[in-house]
């Protein structure tokens, strides 16, 4: 009998730590799908770095009238380029 209710609590203790780390891990998942919506995209001047805009269009600053273009993610490495 005893060994009936160790062998009953290891299991019920193991799938409480199975069903607790999925939970956690749906919840991780949901924050970075949110944090990942909340990003917003900036468009910048590539000569006037000072522009920036939440919507493409052109430079503000008088004689450039340059397309605005994205501006690039700090977090993400540059691309390297081939030579």
């Amino acid at each position: 009998m005893k060994k009936v209710m160790l062998m009953a609590a290891a299991i019920l203790f193991s799938s409480a730590s199975v069903f607790a780390a999925d939970l956690h891990n749906g919840v991780a998942a949901a924050d970075t799908a949110k944090k990942a919506k909340t990003a917003k995209v900036v468009y910048t001047c590539p000569m006037h770095s000072d522009v920036l805009s939440d919507k493409p269009g052109k430079c503000s600053k008088p004689g450039c009238g340059m397309t605005l273009v994205k501006k690039a993610d700090a977090k993400r490495p540059a691309a390297k380029m081939k030579m």
